[in-house]
């Protein structure tokens, strides 16, 4: 479903459901129903690509028959949702990862700047995971998830993804030059920004679309 993981730093899903349900969030009279459906599935589908090589560790199981061997994910991992549309990402990451730690930040755009403001920090002080998924449906500028970015990495985070529906070629750009190590998953990637710095074609503002909120745009 998508390019090796050890060759590349992005990784856009390739995938008939993908192609399906980005039909959906794109479609402008799709409800909201309609697109938090089609945003969930396709959060899952991205979920299950980032996880793919997440370490394993080896451990003996007992069925009702006899003994079988298997493996269980063996790293702790926290997803780090940014307000409000990452919010959209939190529950199909859980039905995946049950056992994953939730960690809340809050961003907003300045409309006459395009620069994100934090607003909102419930990541503890100590205690990082290995690994942290950064949830954000539109990755435009590149601004919000750079500073997120750079959050964890002060926390001390070592394997930082970012999981995203839809990102401009800019941001994607952004991101992957200021940090080389960082892994973007992604359905799908969008060659331009508009003067508002909105992806285009894009979505729309993934935010009202998920909650049914008027836009102000």
């Amino acid at each position: 479903m998508s390019l090796d993981h050890r060759s590349t730093a992005v990784h856009q899903l390739q995938h008939p459901l993908v192609e399906h349900h980005l039909c959906t969030v794109r479609n402008r009279k799709s409800t909201s129903l309609e697109f938090r459906t089609a945003a969930a599935r396709l959060s899952t589908l991205i979920g299950v690509e980032a996880t793919r090589d997440l370490p394993l560790q080896a451990v003996d199981i007992e069925t009702p028959l006899a003994v079988a061997s298997g493996s269980r994910i063996a790293t702790r991992i926290g997803l780090v949702p940014i307000l409000r549309a990452g919010l959209g990402m939190v529950e199909p990451l859980l039905a995946l990862l049950p056992d994953a730690a939730v960690w809340h930040l809050g961003i907003y755009r300045n409309e006459e700047t395009a620069e994100p403001v934090r607003y909102y920090d419930k990541i503890p002080g100590s205690g990082a995971p290995s690994h942290a998924m950064v949830l954000d449906p539109m990755l435009a500028t590149g601004g919000s998830v750079e500073m997120v970015i750079r959050r964890l990495q002060s926390w001390g985070v070592n394997d930082i993804r970012v999981l995203s529906l839809i990102g401009s070629q800019p941001g994607v750009d952004r991101v992957t030059k200021t940090f080389p190590g960082v892994k973007i998953f992604v359905a799908a990637i969008d060659p331009t920004l508009d003067h508002r710095s909105y992806i285009v074609p894009g979505l729309g503002d993934a935010g009202d679309r998920l909650f049914d909120t008027p836009s102000e745009g």
